[in-house]
């Protein structure tokens, strides 16, 4: 009888009310306070709602509305919500959280991934998706990190390729959205691999590969 290797390992950590700091963004554990403002004000940018396409609620079409929301489903250990705040733009644009925590076996996922139009495709974006693998890694001690998203879903797919997540297949059927069918695609990361990763998110952070106006001079290399 073949069995896999045997693993010396306890449980991983769960995630605390610690900030996560970087060079360019802070995340801080949600606080409906001091957050929902400069969320949903950022959010609503998107006037076409986009950035609520694929995810299973939104968009919410006034603060009260949103707040609520905020308070009925980001409060709770799992998911773990941040909100993430840009040093430079000085205000909270993004929200991102860690989902599907299994400490026993040491997986965690990344999802419920909300970045305002003033958040995309920046410096920004890239650490706080960092600044959530190094935490996961390195202080959660997890050995399996998750990224799943629908399948029709090609910004989401090559999001997670660009960031060094492994393509593992596709989970027909496994959910109903919003009166739609949703398959997800499933990528990881896992502990053997991270370790050169960081190595390449470390670079690619450095002050000197970013002009005054933040934009790169080499592209994020992984691989």
């Amino acid at each position: 009888m073949l069995l896999g290797p045997k693993v010396h390992f306890k449980k991983s950590r769960l995630p605390s009310n610690k900030n996560l700091k970087g060079k360019y963004v802070i995340l801080e554990p949600l606080k409906i306070n001091k957050h929902s403002r400069d969320l949903f004000k950022n959010f609503s940018k998107d006037k076409k709602n986009i950035i609520w396409k694929y995810l299973p609620y939104g968009p919410f079409k006034t603060y009260v509305s949103f707040k609520k929301w905020l308070k009925s489903f980001c409060l709770n250990k799992e998911p773990f919500f941040y909100a993430v705040y840009s040093y430079k733009l000085k205000q909270y644009c993004g929200m991102v959280s860690y989902l599907r925590i299994t400490p026993q076996h040491g997986t965690v996922e990344v999802g419920h991934i909300n970045y305002s139009t003033i958040l995309q495709n920046t410096v920004e974006g890239t650490e706080a998706m960092y600044l959530m693998m190094k935490n996961a890694f390195d202080t959660l001690g997890n050995r399996r990190y998750e990224w799943k998203c629908n399948n029709l879903n090609n910004a989401s797919k090559n999001a997670a390729k660009r960031l060094g997540f492994r393509f593992e297949g596709i989970f027909r059927q496994m959910f109903v959205f919003k009166g739609r069918n949703r398959d997800s695609a499933w990528f990881s990361i896992v502990d053997k691999e991270w370790k050169k990763l960081k190595k390449g998110y470390i670079n690619f952070l450095k002050s000197s590969n970013f002009d005054k106006k933040n934009k790169q001079v080499e592209k994020l290399k992984l691989s």
